[in-house]
């Protein structure tokens, strides 16, 4: 590994704390973030991403959850990064991912290790997010993945990420829900794949235009769940445009509407 990769790589640390300093958050978590999430091997992993010119800076933490955490990062020109990286220490992730990856035709004779499996899922997700993408799907651009890291593109600016419908709702919702229905439509018919976990959580609003995203855990359309996964996703939805008084169309006509029949 070069010396300015691994310079960097140390610089990134440092920023994590004076980043999640001005997200509120306290130092000690800073530091548990950093031991919990790079390990050697993923600190490897980083170095080849930065080796190659992919991630010139890793700053800090955007999100944080069981699975992942979500790091602003920049190329050497500049542009915002989304850099996530699933926790391989992560047991009950590891007991929940199997029922998304088995039945998917997509990925076949994965092994079961821990670490096997978390590569399996970083690829997964960067194939729905590229899948997506060329279905005209507005979701995060990917870039790269390897190993347990996904980079793509960053849905907001200087670190601060764009809201989700949950922390700001639409201010035109009509006009959103029609765009989020056309998406489903294309992620069923061109992507072929169905979210699996759609709802106002996972959509934001950026430059005008609703963006989906969180889409590791989305399915082949011959997936045996890929039905029930797609109709949860439409209920919930519906649910959320209801609030906003948006006459939302009927579920099971819906479903017709977004697959086809």
């Amino acid at each position: 590994m070069s010396y300015n990769a691994r310079k960097r790589l140390d610089h990134r640390e440092r920023s994590v704390e004076r980043r999640d300093k001005m997200l509120n958050r306290d130092r000690s978590n800073d530091r548990a973030t950093v031991e919990e999430v790079f390990d050697n091997k993923t600190r490897m992993v980083v170095f080849d991403l930065m080796n190659s010119g992919i991630i010139y800076e890793l700053n800090g933490v955007v999100s944080s959850g069981k699975e992942a955490r979500v790091y602003w990062g920049t190329n050497k020109d500049g542009v915002d990064l989304a850099v996530k990286i699933y926790l391989t220490s992560s047991a009950d992730f590891k007991a929940g991912m199997h029922k998304y990856i088995e039945g998917d035709p997509r990925f076949k004779d994965v092994k079961h290790d821990t670490r096997s499996l978390i590569a399996v899922w970083a690829q997964k997700e960067f194939r729905n997010l590229r899948e997506a993408d060329e279905a005209k799907v507005r979701v995060p651009k990917p870039i790269a993945v390897k190993s347990n890291v996904v980079v793509m593109e960053f849905i907001g600016e200087k670190g601060v990420s764009a809201p989700s419908f949950k922390e700001q709702p639409p201010e035109n919702p009509e006009k959103v829900y029609k765009v989020i229905v056309t998406y489903l439509k294309r992620l069923y018919k061109k992507a072929k794949i169905v979210h699996g976990d759609l709802s106002e959580y996972n959509m934001m609003i950026w430059k005008g235009k609703p963006v989906i995203f969180d889409v590791s855990q989305s399915v082949s359309t011959q997936h045996p769940l890929a039905e029930f996964m797609l109709k949860r996703d439409l209920t919930n939805v519906n649910r959320f445009f209801r609030r906003q008084n948006v006459e939302v169309i009927p579920e099971e006509e819906l479903y017709k509407l977004v697959v086809g029949k």
